[in-house]
């Protein structure tokens, strides 16, 4: 049995914006450190949008950025300044070549390729096994859900899924200096729906349509959601379909560990995927880095929530609660806070950064008696 001092399973976002960062501190050098994942990433299988104030370790690799977001809802729309957050977008493929190639210049990294089948704790750290082998070490970190989150009362397991589209349109449809973050301005008898526009030239963008329900839909459900958006909405039917994407985001307010004895989970399996938005990037890049400053001071790789921040919980669990119980249109929601907030104060929400007297006023222009019943619920 091959044995390492980390094994790192799971090659995606979390695992590699963990690596690299670990890596890149220079202290690490001398521990042996086993990479695997199911097969090689070599396609642009999705893509992530997030903000942030300051330029982060992933900036070389930024594929567009924007200084302007858009808001739009049958009854209301907008046009907002985000400074000083700069709203930025990384391909999948860009991310995982730029991480991958940073990886092969430390030989202390073997990187395979198999199906996990589990992983365990034992006296001496932990084994994971595959089909054709298994490998030990001191301290394992994954980002792979290896089974479903057995749900408690009160908790909800709703599903962001989504395709989407990179158009090239015959005439100049987009404005490459605004991205749309939402337009709820499409059908919204099947759940909490929107899309959003990420355009990199005035004939060039990516069209993602998305929903919040537990259905996922067909392929072509998707592909007459995006058609009709792009017609009737964006005004052209004259179009090439350059790239195809797709996915689906666990949004709940379950409580995923965040470690196991020798074992921590990153990202989503970590419960690093925001409940009420879906959002991942970012919340990884906090967890990953402060597991690695933990790593650096020789304390354990394990990153609690601390107490006060667990209100940001609660109310993700508020919001999944009236959605799951239709106690009001997610639609409405969200355009009720962009409306009567401040675009800043929203996204600083979002990132789990506001004060607490910051987000009383956020929330208080939501339906009250709702929202406060609701969050009653999830107290018990």
């Amino acid at each position: 049995m091959n044995r390492f001092h980390y094994i790192i399973a799971g090659a995606g976002c979390a695992g590699l914006s963990f690596l690299v960062r670990l890596l890149q501190t220079g202290q690490f050098s001398h521990k042996k450190i086993l990479l695997i994942d199911k097969t090689p990433k070599t396609v642009n299988d999705r893509t992530w949008c997030f903000w942030e104030k300051e330029p982060g370790i992933f900036d070389p690799i930024v594929h567009k950025s924007w200084k302007r977001l858009r808001f739009y809802h049958l009854t209301y729309n907008a046009s907002y300044d985000i400074s000083p957050y700069t709203y930025k977008m990384i391909r999948a493929i860009d991310f995982y070549q730029y991480c991958l190639q940073i990886i092969s210049e430390y030989p202390n990294v073997t990187i395979e390729y198999a199906t996990i089948d589990h992983i365990e704790n034992n006296r001496d750290g932990v084994i994971l096994h595959t089909a054709q082998q298994s490998y030990s070490a001191d301290h394992l970190f994954s980002s792979i859900l290896l089974e479903n989150p057995v749900l408690k009362n009160n908790q909800y397991y709703l599903l962001q899924h989504f395709k989407g589209w990179v158009i090239e349109t015959k005439d100049p449809v987009f404005n490459a200096a605004e991205a749309t973050l939402m337009d709820f301005r499409i059908d919204q008898q099947h759940g909490t729906a929107f899309v959003y526009v990420m355009p990199f030239s005035a004939h060039r963008a990516l069209i993602e349509y998305t929903l919040f329900n537990d259905q996922v839909w067909s392929q072509e459900e998707y592909n007459e959601g995006l058609r009709k958006y792009i017609s009737t909405i964006l005004g052209t039917d004259d179009y090439a379909i350059l790239e195809e994407e797709s996915g689906i985001i666990p949004m709940t307010n379950y409580r995923f560990p965040t470690h196991q004895r020798c074992i921590t989970f990153l990202g989503t399996a970590g419960g690093q995927t925001k409940a009420s938005s879906g959002y991942t990037f970012q919340f990884i890049q906090k967890q990953t880095a402060q597991l690695v400053d933990a790593m650096v001071h020789n304390f354990k790789p394990i990153v609690e929530t601390p107490f006060l921040s667990k209100r940001f919980h609660w109310y993700d669990a508020t919001l999944l609660n009236i959605l799951h119980n239709n106690k009001l249109p997610g639609d409405f929601i969200f355009k009720e806070l962009f409306k009567n907030n401040k675009i800043t104060d929203v996204l600083q929400f979002l990132d789990n950064e506001t004060s607490l007297l910051r987000e009383i006023k956020i929330i208080t222009v939501l339906p009250k008696r709702v929202f406060i019943r609701a969050a009653l619920q999830q107290l018990t």
